[in-house]
């Protein structure tokens, strides 16, 4: 493919490696900030391998499962690469999930051991069934004085097939489920995005993200890799981003929408200070271009880079900024290694520009969701070359290059007075009307109309007669509401679930 990277990402190495390659190339430079401190990677290696002592003094062994609700922080990048290095299987948890859900996770999972704050243990114990539960202060402490000691475990026999983490999906109403993550296609995963963005040892990655979410565990690895530092800011305040990303000198800063709208506003009101941010890479839902604009405004020379993806190959897609203007409606190309395109009802590879459903082949695949057998062969399916296939369940199509073009979700696609639609096509629409700062669409559903909910400063009436501007008569909503906030899942996706419930009358 035209300008693809020819350097190949490694299927061979593990989770541990990437930190370990790290550590010997730059052991003094700063490898991870939080709101308390800095380590080096020098530091940060000494810390995991005192994990994987401190793992094995409490018996923890090769497959078993670790779960952390933990906020994001240097000690739970520690215990990541820890649990790494002895084989087990780091579960995080986001710090959000309630009871009900936690208490699916820790059922599905059958962890040998939790690490939770100190002030969640009583809460935890309740509900974890008889597994260890132990404190974050407690649990530190041990980790601490081993690494004083020097002490290391006799080392575990760790390889690129052993899976290194669980990644639970945030769940609504039905049972969280865990896409399985082996050290191999992590890793590969991890150096074929970074053949695209290209993090350099001077940069500074500024993580608003949990690393619960792979968009933030992959910050992780991939600062690894890039020899960068990464700054975890999942805990700062919305009031004071614009100035922290200025303050910790931040060169990448990954983003979705809601977060780089509210970046742009802030920006607005202390303008013209200076930066060092070269990249804004998005990913979690298309970016307005009306955003995009905002932020290279904000942030003079900086380059807005447009990825899609899924936990379950971890990306699809990256746009290169020099194909941006020759591809603005693109979601880019496959990562290098990969290949991504759509196929029709029986799973035969369409021509370019025919829409069908998006599958992807290569070695991010991952395996299939953990002890989910059923979900795992309707999306996970075999190749004709015998490999894996992505199902991803979004639709769109290739262009003559190779390059993808996103047009909505399986579960966003619906039909509405004879005519297949899309909340994504509805949504970019209301996102071109002046006043919108963000749209969202619920469809329509038995005694409920199609509707839209936008948040900006503009009448919910001059909406949808922009909206007849713009698209044809089937695709207008009947119902428009101008909203203060949007909300949103853990992941910063908009909540239709909510919304529909506002518009139902019984969300509260």
């Amino acid at each position: 493919m035209n300008g693809q990277p020819t350097a190949q990402a490694r299927t061979d190495a593990r989770v541990h490696d990437l930190l370990d390659e790290a550590t010997a190339e730059r052991p003094d430079a700063p490898a991870v900030t939080d709101a308390t401190g800095r380590w080096t990677y020098r530091e940060l290696a000494g810390h995991s391998h005192a994990v994987d002592a401190w793992l094995e003094g409490h018996g923890i062994g090769h497959g078993d499962r670790v779960l952390v609700q933990l906020p994001s922080t240097r000690e739970l990048v520690a215990l990541l690469y820890g649990t790494a290095r002895r084989g087990a299987v780091l579960v995080p948890v986001n710090t959000g999930m309630k009871d009900f859900h936690l208490r699916a996770v820790v059922e599905n999972s059958e962890p040998a051991l939790v690490v939770v704050p100190d002030t969640a243990v009583r809460r935890i114990t309740a509900l974890a069934d008889g597994v260890p539960v132990l404190g974050l202060g407690e649990a530190w402490q041990g980790i601490t004085s081993l690494r004083a000691r020097g002490v290391h475990s006799g080392g575990a026999e760790v390889t690129p097939g052993d899976i290194a983490v669980l990644v639970y999906t945030s769940g609504s109403t039905a049972a969280p489920k865990a896409v399985i993550c082996p050290h191999g296609a992590m890793v590969f995963a991890t150096e074929a995005i970074n053949l695209e963005l290209g993090y350099r040892p001077d940069d500074v990655v500024f993580c608003r993200f949990p690393i619960s979410w792979d968009y933030g565990l992959y910050k992780v690895l991939l600062t690894a890799a890039g020899r960068s530092e990464l700054v975890l800011a999942d805990g700062e305040s919305d009031l004071v981003l614009l100035r922290r990303i200025r303050e910790t000198g931040a060169t990448v800063v990954p983003i979705v929408p809601s977060l780089a709208t509210m970046i742009c506003a802030l920006a607005a009101r202390d303008p013209g200070r200076e930066s060092r941010v070269r990249m804004f890479t998005n990913t979690g839902a298309a970016l307005p271009k009306s955003t995009a604009d905002g932020l290279r405004a904000a942030f003079p020379g900086a380059e807005v880079v447009v990825q899609f993806g899924q936990t379950e190959c971890k990306r699809v897609s990256v746009l290169p900024p020099a194909h941006q203007d020759a591809k603005p409606d693109s979601v880019g190309r496959p990562l290098p290694g990969t290949r991504a395109f759509a196929v029709d009802e029986d799973g035969h590879p369409l021509p370019p520009h025919r829409t069908g459903e998006i599958v992807v082949e290569g070695p991010h695949v991952m395996p299939g969701y953990w002890r989910a057998p059923e979900q795992t062969a309707r999306a996970f399916r075999r190749a004709p070359d015998g490999g894996l296939r992505l199902h991803t369940g979004d639709f769109g199509h290739v262009d003559e290059d190779g390059f993808l073009y996103y047009e909505g979700r399986r579960d966003d696609m619906f039909k509405h007075k004879g005519v297949r639609m899309s909340t994504t096509e509805i949504e970019s629409a209301a996102m071109d009307v002046p006043g919108v700062r963000a749209a969202a669409v619920v469809p329509p559903a038995e005694g409920r109309a199609l509707a839209v909910f936008a948040e900006g400063d503009i009448d919910p009436h001059t909406l949808l007669k922009e909206l007849s501007l713009r698209l044809e008569p089937a695709k207008v909503p009947a119902v428009s509401r101008v909203v203060d906030e949007l909300p949103l899942t853990p992941h910063g996706k908009h909540d239709r679930k909510r919304l529909a419930r506002l518009l139902e009358g019984t969300a509260p």
